[in-house]
């Protein structure tokens, strides 16, 4: 191999979809001027774009994500990986060759299951979570910035056809990221296409709902004292009531107080701060993030799509289980006061009254 050919070799190894295999074909006949016709400039990133992810890559990822068992798996694969914005480049530059298939549709239908996967499994696992809490957690579990990490982790980003799109009267611009997050949605469309809902909710779990979110920062109070207020009496219980419990430094340039809110002889909260207001915000805080981030105890959730068949077979029809399905009762988990809201506006009839903004018992 000349030098020429060795750095077109090592150049185009290192742009998309050019495989050092290819080596021995360099250079290109599209690189080569020919003395007869006048040859345009030869773009060697446009070459390799729309060159194919070798079968020996898609393979490897397959395998390496737990699709190698699917049949035709190069082909599907490579589907996934190739985002509907391609098509357009390709036409442009081969017109004469097969349009290759995009995952346009397969993402859409990835989208909806991995939705419902996460809604059903939040759900289940945080039967008190309101309704806007529970859509930031579906969006942080299967939302697009999780599906773009997803698909760098697994080592999705060599093999994405995709083109930069302008933006338009008639669509939106298409970016890189918008693009790679599509390929674990198609992936999840091709497990419940060529396996069934069971396995496609395995695969979710195991990419997906397998890591850990922090809910604490998603659930918000403008004033958590008057919320708590009305969550307690939505539930029948004794007025919310703050006490100091430990206190140090009161006379000093840096206190430290330390309050309980309790509800009759319950305990529902605690908070510290450098000042009583603090301390009392932070503890009524506490005690409603203590309510409706109650987790149930992983061996005791029971989702919905568990009652599908495993394998082949309809929907319709559950199979027979060791222990019987209990759905998770769906109570009243809304917090009616103003909880990170843009108006934080009280709700309708309520206003702040003297007695919400007594002192903290001493």
């Amino acid at each position: 191999m000349g030098y020429v050919q060795k750095r077109l070799a090592s150049t185009a190894a290192k742009l998309a979809h050019a495989s050092p295999s290819q080596a021995p074909a360099f250079p290109p006949k599209e690189a080569i001027a020919s003395t007869s016709s006048k040859t345009e400039f030869f773009d060697a990133q446009t070459w390799a774009a729309l060159q194919p992810p070798p079968k020996s890559e898609l393979t490897a990822f397959a395998h390496r994500i737990g699709l190698g068992h699917i049949r035709k798996s190069p082909g599907v694969i490579q589907q996934a990986c190739t985002h509907p914005s391609f098509v357009p480049f390709f036409r442009q530059h081969l017109p004469d060759e097969p349009i290759p298939e995009t995952n346009g549709n397969l993402a859409t239908l990835g989208n909806s299951l991995l939705g419902l996967f996460a809604t059903e499994y939040i759900h289940s696992s945080y039967p008190h979570l309101p309704t806007r809490v529970l859509m930031a957690a579906v969006s942080a579990y299967v939302g697009p910035s999780p599906c773009e990490a997803i698909a760098k982790e697994m080592g999705a980003t060599p093999l994405l056809r995709w083109h930069r799109m302008p933006i338009t009267d008639l669509r939106p611009a298409v970016s890189h990221s918008e693009a790679l997050s599509s390929i674990p949605r198609a992936l999840t469309a091709l497990v419940h296409q060529h396996r069934s809902v069971h396995s496609a909710r395995e695969f979710v779990e195991t990419f997906f709902l397998s890591r850990d979110v922090d809910l604490r920062s998603m659930i918000k109070f403008s004033d958590p004292k008057l919320a708590l207020v009305e969550t307690v009496a939505k539930f029948g219980r004794e007025r919310p009531i703050s006490r100091l419990l430990k206190e140090t430094g009161r006379h000093s340039n840096s206190p430290i107080y330390v309050v309980g809110v309790y509800s009759g002889a319950d305990q529902l909260g605690e908070g510290f701060g450098s000042s009583l207001k603090m301390a009392e915000f932070r503890a009524a805080e506490d005690a409603l993030r203590r309510l409706y981030l109650t987790r149930q105890p992983p061996d005791s959730v029971q989702l919905p799509t568990s009652t599908f068949p495993s394998g082949e077979g309809s929907i319709f029809v559950a199979e027979e289980w060791k222990t019987h399905y209990v759905p998770v009762e769906m109570g009243d988990s809304e917090v009616h006061y103003a909880s990170s809201g843009r108006s934080k506006a009280q709700s309708p009839g309520r206003r702040a009254s003297a007695e919400d903004e007594n002192d903290v018992d001493t």
